[in-house]
C-alpha cells in the first residue's frame, strides 16, 4: 500500500497519541502502589474489561491515497475486453491528450484536474470479546458511511473530457479481532474481515454530440478490510480508541455505452462497430480509514 506523505503523518500522529494515552492508563495502578497513600484500584473492574458484548460509535477520515496511473479503457469492437484504442478517421489516437487521476475541470488537460477527495466517515458497530487472561479474541459487525470520492478522467482531441466518478454510499462488514490487554485498562488489537458495500457512480462529459448510457452502476460489491488499533477504558464501562483500516472493494462492473447521438458515422466512438464502451482501469475501490471510537461495554 502506498501512502501519501500527509497520510503517513496523520497515521503517525494518531498512533503516537494512542500509545501515549494507553501507556498513561496502564501506568496508573503502578503509580498508585508507589504512592505513600495508595489509591484503591478497582481490580474487579479491570478484570472485566474487554470481556463480553459492547457497542461503539466511530467517526473519522476516509482518505484515498495515491492512484497514479489510472486511466479509461475502451471496447470499440464489442468483444467485451476493453483493450482498444479510440482512433479518428485518419487513424490517430483520439485520446492522445491523455488521462488524469481525478475529476477534469474542463475540456482540456490545461483546465486542470481535481485530485481525489478525502471525506468524513462515521458509523456504529456491535461486537463481542472473549478475554483469556491478557489475550482477547472477538468479533464485530459494523455499518459505515463515507464521503470520499474517486475519479478518473480522459481527454479527447475534440476537445472534450470524460469522467468516471465513484464513492462509497454505505458498507456493512463483519470482522474478527485479536488483541492484548496488560491486565485490563487498555487493549491493543489487530482486526480483519469481509463485507459488502454500495458504490455510487457518476459519469460526466463535455461531449454534447454522442449519447451516453451508464450501465451496471450503484451495485452492491464484495470487499475486505484489515487494520488495527487501541482502546483505553476511561470509566468502568466506557472506552475511547483510535483505529486504522485499509478497505478494498471489487468494483469492475460499471461501464458507459457511447452511442451516435447526433454525431456522424465518422465519429471516433462509432468507426469500429457503431458504439464504444468505456470503463475505468482501476478494478478496485480502495481507501484508508482513520477513526476515533467511543464505546460502552455491557
Amino acid at each position: 500500500m502506498d501512502f501519501d506523505r500527509d497520510i503517513t503523518m496523520r497515521i503517525t500522529r494518531l498512533l503516537s497519541s494512542a500509545i501515549g494515552l494507553t501507556v498513561a492508563v496502564v501506568a496508573l495502578p503502578a503509580m498508585a502502589q508507589d504512592d505513600a497513600a495508595p489509591i484503591a484500584v478497582d481490580t474487579p473492574a479491570r478484570d472485566s474489561h474487554f470481556d463480553g458484548p459492547y457497542v461503539q460509535a466511530f467517526g473519522g477520515l476516509s482518505t484515498r491515497g495515491s492512484d497514479g496511473g489510472d486511466s479509461l479503457r475502451f471496447d470499440t469492437d464489442g468483444d467485451g475486453r476493453h483493450d482498444n484504442t479510440v482512433n479518428t478517421a485518419a487513424g490517430a489516437n483520439a485520446f492522445s491528450p491523455g488521462f488524469c487521476n481525478g475529476r477534469a475541470l474542463g475540456a482540456t488537460p490545461g483546465d486542470g484536474c481535481r485530485s481525489d477527495k478525502d471525506g468524513a466517515e462515521y458509523g456504529v458497530r456491535f461486537g463481542y470479546d472473549k478475554r483469556m487472561g491478557n489475550f482477547v479474541l472477538g468479533g464485530l459487525v459494523e455499518g459505515v458511511k463515507s464521503e470520499a470520492k474517486d475519479a478518473t478522467s480522459g481527454f479527447s482531441t475534440t476537445p472534450a473530457s470524460y469522467v468516471i466518478q465513484r464513492k462509497l454510499d454505505y458498507g456493512v462488514s463483519a470482522r474478527a479481532r485479536a488483541g492484548y490487554t496488560p491486565g485490563g485498562g487498555a487493549l491493543f488489537y489487530v482486526t480483519g474481515g469481509g463485507g459488502v458495500a454500495k458504490i455510487d457512480h457518476d459519469f460526466l462529459t463535455t461531449n454534447t454530440a454522442n449519447s451516453f448510457d451508464p450501465q451496471r452502476g450503484n451495485k452492491m460489491v464484495w470487499g475486505w478490510q484489515a487494520g488495527g488499533g487501541g482502546e483505553i477504558m476511561v470509566a468502568r464501562n466506557v472506552s475511547l480508541g483510535l483505529e486504522y483500516l485499509y478497505n478494498r472493494y471489487s468494483d469492475n462492473k460499471y461501464n458507459v455505452e457511447v452511442g451516435p447521438g447526433t454525431a456522424p458515422a465518422t465519429n471516433p466512438f462509432l468507426i469500429d462497430s457503431g458504439s464504444t464502451n468505456i470503463k475505468g482501469s482501476n478494478k478496485n475501490f480502495s481507501y484508508h480509514s482513520l477513526r476515533a471510537t467511543i464505546g460502552y461495554q455491557f
